[in-house]
């Protein structure tokens, strides 16, 4: 009674931890919203998106005027000749008619400037410029939404391979305990004399390799939990799939029929419409930039000097104040007669970047055809090796139950035994590996046609 009270606590205890585990399991829908909060590429895209809406707000500013105030003290000497000259940029202005003779007497003046000058009209260039500014938020929003995309076949491949592995393990443990029965088998019978001491060292041996071959399993579960932690913020113990979500896919049979491609919100199509878009905002732009450009310039002024009205050099505290205010006021033209030829090169230029914009368009569009009906001929094919594959594992089953009565009993041998061993593990492994490919396949055809959300619906 001692002992079955002792048994009756284990069990119980098994079963929580069971239990526990059971509800610590991290479904597909759950990974793929901490992949799209937490991975890092989509929180540098993420930023990049602010930062071509910064851009745009600084293009917005390009209407405003140009206003300026201007103050300057200056002390130098004011003897001009006559002649032309041109500026250059750097020959001071030295108002004042010729003289005489030269005098180069020190003069004090001051000189106060408000400025405003204003492209008020540039023949739809400014609208030019902001629908660029536009285009390119789209761009960067569509390239996140491709990489959210891509990221997401990322993270259902990897889930997927977890799975699997997970089953792998399974089935590994299974091949363990069935080898260490017929190892308990074989010292039972060797001990009796029926079987000779080497068969026991070929049990120990099979024993060992299906050990290790349940390390390295365990190796790379551990590193496809590690890639998906990357992506996704989860401490990669925790990151433990769903193993009966494939069983409930898997009963869902006429899933494949029911699934429609989305082109229209296609994340890969956007992204090159977006391109193609953007190439058009810019032809538009060259056609705008270069057209003429209406221009409003005022300007208010004061001066003083130390040269009185009557040409007296003063003395040069009397420079200081204005003497003499004015105002200019005007509209004006502006056009280079040679930006038409250079609209006419940079259009032709544009034009070439928007035509291979569309036929990136049209290529992507292809390959996605070519992967929808990629993935129906394996869905197809994945779902002839579902049935077939029962079979096949039933009778590896039955073979190794046969032989390993057939050893107890001394009518076969340990060489027969471990083949009809190894044929039931092949045949395990294949049932979970056609498990996988069906999925895999299901679940490519779900991110080809974008109804990924439609399959998770049915999976978690």
């Amino acid at each position: 009674m001692h002992y079955v009270k002792i048994y009756g606590c284990a069990a119980l205890m098994l079963l929580s931890a069971i239990a526990v585990r059971a509800q610590h399991r991290v479904t597909l829908k759950y990974l793929l919203n901490k992949v799209d909060q937490k991975a890092p590429a989509l929180i540098a895209d993420s930023a990049a998106i602010a930062t071509r809406q910064a851009q745009a707000m600084e293009i917005r500013g390009n209407w405003l005027p140009n206003l300026k105030l201007n103050y300057q003290t200056d002390i130098g000497t004011n003897n001009n000749t006559a002649g032309p000259y041109f500026g250059f940029g750097i020959i001071p202005s030295n108002s004042r008619g010729v003289r005489a003779e030269s005098n180069t007497s020190a003069v004090l003046t001051n000189l106060g400037i408000v400025a405003l000058d204003w492209e008020i009209y540039n023949f739809g260039a400014y609208a030019a410029q902001n629908n660029v500014a536009s285009s390119d938020i789209a761009v960067e929003q569509n390239l996140f939404q491709q990489s959210k995309y891509k990221l997401q076949a990322y993270t259902i491949g990897n889930y997927l391979q977890l799975m699997r592995l997970q089953d792998y393990l399974t089935i590994q443990s299974r091949n363990i305990e069935r080898n260490q029965q017929i190892r308990r088998s074989i010292q039972s019978l060797a001990k009796s004399g029926i079987r000779p001491g080497v068969d026991t060292s070929i049990a120990e041996a099979e024993l060992s390799k299906a050990r290790l071959t349940y390390i390295e399993l365990d190796n790379q579960l551990k590193q496809t939990q590690l890639q998906l932690a990357a992506v996704s913020g989860l401490p990669y113990q925790s990151i433990v799939p769903d193993t009966l979500a494939e069983t409930r896919l898997i009963s869902q049979t006429n899933v494949p029929q029911l699934m429609v491609a989305d082109t229209a919100n296609h994340p890969i199509i956007n992204y090159y419409r977006s391109i193609v878009q953007n190439s058009r905002q810019k032809e538009e732009l060259v056609k705008k930039q270069y057209n003429p450009k209406i221009l409003l310039e005022a300007a208010a002024w004061g001066r003083g000097s130390s040269i009185d009205g009557n040409d007296h050099f003063n003395d040069l505290s009397s420079g200081f104040g204005f003497d003499r205010n004015n105002y200019l006021v005007g509209v004006g033209v502006s056009y280079n007669l040679f930006d038409l030829r250079r609209k006419q090169l940079k259009l032709r230029t544009q034009k070439t970047a928007t035509d291979y914009a569309i036929k990136k368009l049209d290529e992507q569009k292809s390959l996605l055809a070519l992967g929808v009906s990629q993935a129906d001929v394996e869905l197809n094919t994945a779902k002839q090796r579902l049935v077939e594959i029962p079979n096949q594992l039933r009778a590896a089953n039955a073979g190794y139950r046969q032989k390993l009565s057939l050893y107890k009993n001394g009518l076969t041998d340990i060489i027969e035994l471990n083949a009809a061993l190894n044929i039931l593990y092949r045949a395990e492994t294949d049932y979970a590996q056609a498990r996988f490919i069906y999925t895999s396949a299901l679940f490519q055809k779900a991110v080809t046609v974008n109804q990924v959300n439609y399959i998770l619906n049915l999976f978690n």
